[in-house]
């Protein structure tokens, strides 16, 4: 297997949201999603002001972050999560994937390929999932695949949006080594598959946070902790109860100086534990920004907002 440098990269792809909502189609199965009004105003304005505070303070801490606006039609109110629908890889190939929702399936675009060239980024292939929505197959992009580039490891939570055979394929495309497993949450009494593996796990450089409650398979759990620790990862476990505030939906980044930063909202650092955040600390510095109406009404935090670029570069 090929083997990467870096776990992390500056340089990061963001869809900035023009008519962000409540959607219908992917409420079936991401339990995370609240459709309550917004006590400040409309939606989609609130969402678009946290969307610009977070931006703005990545920038200031010294990643990069390319911008996308989105357009009015098509009706595409989940194109704030960029990450299900496109994967961008060291070696220059670029990963399209296969959507559950039909009104997701539209946030893909060729344009982003176009501005990241004009960059200097090389894309030298695009690999293209998206037949498989045909056959009723899903895999959304690094909500469904928690990679560990280092180690060239793929976890994925298996789920409606997450289908087994395409978490092979892609394995055997992008050469990664697959860690299956059923990740659930209590939702009225009754234990539901958790839509993406991005909400209840993060792995960064050398640790892991990672939601082990979620897996009620006893031999499942001991595999995925098994690979964790094989690789070097710290595990720093989170309850149910910090996953569903979006604890698990993390991410690593690095500044274009290489220093590394580990990305959450507001709510998720809120829930964590002292000694979690002491922990966490040790590693790199916390960034914590409010996204309290994308996570109810959209279901998914500041990981889902972020594609990450790890393109080679030209010039």
């Amino acid at each position: 297997m090929k083997e990467m440098k870096n776990q992390t990269t500056h340089t990061l792809f963001l869809v900035e949201p023009v008519a962000f909502a409540f959607n219908h189609q992917t409420a079936v199965n991401n339990f995370f999603q609240q459709n309550e009004p917004s006590a400040n105003g409309s939606v989609g304005e609130e969402a678009r002001k946290e969307f610009h505070q977070m931006a703005d303070i990545l920038r200031a801490k010294g990643v990069e972050v390319i911008i996308e606006k989105d357009s009015l039609s098509p009706h595409t109110p989940d194109s704030i999560f960029p990450n299900n629908w496109i994967s961008f890889h060291e070696d220059g190939r670029v990963a399209i994937y296969p959507m559950f929702a039909e009104n997701r399936r539209m946030e893909r675009s060729s344009h982003i390929l176009t501005t990241l060239v004009d960059r200097g980024f090389s894309i030298r292939h695009i690999t293209n999932y998206s037949g498989y929505e045909k056959e009723s197959k899903f895999l959304e992009g690094t909500g469904s695949l928690v990679l560990d580039r280092v180690h060239r490891t793929a976890y994925a939570a298996l789920s409606e949006r997450t289908d087994k055979e395409l978490v092979y394929r892609f394995c055997r495309d992008f050469e990664y080594a697959p860690v299956i497993f059923h990740a659930y949450q209590t939702v009225n009494g009754k234990r539901c598959p958790v839509y993406h593996t991005n909400v209840m796990m993060c792995v960064a450089d050398r640790y892991a946070v990672v939601c082990l409650q979620s897996i009620d398979s006893l031999w499942e759990r001991e595999v995925l902790v098994h690979s964790l620790v094989r690789h070097g990862k710290d595990i720093i476990e989170i309850s149910e109860k910090q996953m569903h505030c979006f604890a698990g939906n993390m991410l690593q980044v690095a500044t274009k100086e290489g220093k590394q930063l580990l990305l959450m909202s507001q709510s998720a650092y809120d829930s964590l534990t002292k000694q979690q955040r002491i922990r966490l600390l040790a590693y790199n510095e916390i960034v914590a920004t409010p996204l309290p109406v994308i996570e109810k009404h959209g279901g998914g935090s500041i990981r889902c907002m972020i594609a990450e670029v790890f393109l080679p570069q030209q010039f």
